[in-house]
């Protein structure tokens, strides 16, 4: 019974690692992909009033540079964003590494 219960932990232990690294690959990602959603969305746009895609692509390019820009210049903002990502990621080792803890304890 004893092995059953570590293997359990073990069970829960890889799945609090999957969710947690599922969770900060779908954050990081989130925020390299919204400039380049915000560039095809302006494209889009700029194609609804009829101007070609290349053209659009010309206006809406930097346009979302600037936004990225002012983002870049908002003091403490970009910071905040790779802290809380990094919150993330040593939340996720903490509540995996409480798992060897359990484990150890059922083992005794």
């Amino acid at each position: 019974m004893k092995n059953i219960n570590i293997g359990l932990v073990r069970l829960l232990q890889f799945l609090v690692f999957a969710i947690f690294t599922f969770m900060v690959i779908a954050y990081f990602g989130a925020l390299i992909l919204l400039p380049l959603d915000l560039i095809a969305l302006f494209i889009k746009l700029l194609g609804v009033f009829g101007l070609h895609g290349f053209i659009s692509a010309l206006v809406a390019i930097p346009a979302v540079g600037y936004l990225v820009l002012m983002v870049h210049k908002t003091p403490g903002l970009v910071s905040m964003l790779l802290e809380t990502g990094l919150d993330l990621v040593n939340t996720g080792k903490n509540r995996v590494e409480a798992f060897n803890g359990i484990a150890s304890a059922l083992k005794a």
